[in-house]
């Protein structure tokens, strides 16, 4: 099989390597290259980047900074983001919170933080997972009490990534305790970090990095007007954000370069009187994850193809299994192909060992995540099994 653009698609894939390539920030796309954690101006500078091109939010509706643009557009503009380091727009404010509010918010909701949300004005973070509420979410035990025109909210998330940039949180919470069955008693508010009661916690993880937390809310008053859609409907809306969210976990252009940086290291190391690259076990577990990766590719094409009214094709969930997979194999890859230089995690800028085996082993061990953010890999081959397989 041979797959072809055609002469359109191809002028609109050099339009988007042209501006990532050439008139992006190349600092940021250094700092990205060499795997290193951006500073949050970065990533804001990064998005208004984007937005000010039109390109931050090309999947929402065109009134608030989206484009009419094919499935396969939106698959060029994703792949050639990754492939020129590009970091790609704050997931939390334009895949999850963004479409939940064009979908089902209020015209006063949308017209008060879809802008925001857009140019990043606002940093959203995500309040879904609890100690005792992660894959399964709907066990959530944060309550929210109605109290006049105000929710009184209680209770403990964790996990929340970036939360220590965040100025909004979106928010899974349990406004009927009664419901007969418990999906069916959440609701979806927005809220300030920075409101009376909210306090945030820095979780160390094995990375050595600061980037998810504990929120712990005591008291926290939310003005009812903040709730999106209707009181007691937020699973529903909850699970249109994590079908959004799975698309974008298969980073296709991302795990191509891991791949690439991969070969590129390989060639460069000496073994013997030839080079790593020509081992042929090595070469090998390339070969096969190239293929691999070819085959999520058209997987991903084919859901984002079959995604009707912004409603996630269930294939997504395949996506989110293989594409995290493939994401944990290549950083897999890189470290193995650093070997003994991957041990040198933290060492200094005067070290002999070069930069990037330097952040191989924490990139890997900070990947150990993506097979249980968005739905645990168990959850989604359940979800699988039920709503593709009919099992």
């Amino acid at each position: 099989m041979r797959l072809q653009l055609s002469p359109e698609d191809q002028s609109f894939r050099e339009e988007m390597r042209t501006f990532f390539t050439r008139e992006f920030p190349e600092s940021i796309r250094d700092a990205v290259k060499a795997h290193r954690e951006l500073t949050r101006d970065q990533i804001v500078e990064s998005q208004r980047v984007l937005n000010k091109a039109g390109l931050a939010v090309p999947h929402w509706p065109v009134e608030y900074g989206g484009h009419d643009w094919t499935p396969l557009q939106r698959h060029i503009w994703h792949e050639e983001m990754q492939a020129a380091y590009v970091p790609a727009p704050l997931a939390f404010n334009t895949s999850m919170v963004g479409p939940v509010i064009a979908a089902f918010g209020t015209q006063e909701q949308k017209d008060r933080f879809l802008p925001a949300t857009a140019n990043l004005d606002i940093w959203w973070c995500q309040g879904f997972s609890e100690p005792e509420a992660g894959s399964d979410l709907a066990s959530l035990r944060t309550s929210a009490v109605r109290e006049g025109d105000e929710f009184v909210v209680n209770g403990q998330k964790t996990w929340t990534t970036l939360g220590q940039h965040a100025d909004w949180i979106f928010c899974l919470v349990r406004t009927d305790p009664h419901a007969v069955k418990k999906q069916r008693g959440i609701s979806f508010l927005l809220f300030p970090m920075d409101s009376p009661g909210v306090t945030l916690r820095p979780i160390e993880l094995l990375d050595g990095g600061h980037e998810v937390n504990e929120v712990f809310f005591e008291d926290v008053r939310v003005p009812a007007e903040n709730l999106v859609g209707e009181e007691n409907r937020g699973w529903d809306y909850a699970k249109f954000l994590l079908g959004n969210e799975r698309v974008g976990v298969a980073p296709v252009g991302h795990v191509k370069r891991l791949v690439a940086e991969a070969k590129r290291h390989a060639g460069e190391i000496t073994v013997g009187d030839s080079t790593l690259l020509a081992d042929p076990l090595l070469a090998a577990r390339i070969a096969e994850l190239e293929n691999d990766l070819l085959s999520l590719e058209l997987t991903a094409l084919r859901v984002v193809a079959n995604s009707a009214d912004g409603k996630p094709h269930p294939a997504s969930s395949v996506l989110k299994l293989r594409g995290t997979e493939l994401q944990q194999a290549a950083t897999e890859l890189l470290v193995d192909v650093a070997g003994p230089d991957s041990l040198a995690s933290f060492a200094t800028e005067g070290s002999d060992v070069p930069e990037w085996a330097r952040v191989v082993t924490p990139q890997y061990l900070n990947f150990r995540k993506a097979s249980i953010y968005g739905g645990s890999n168990e959850v989604q081959r359940t979800i699988i099994a039920g709503t593709i397989l009919g099992l």
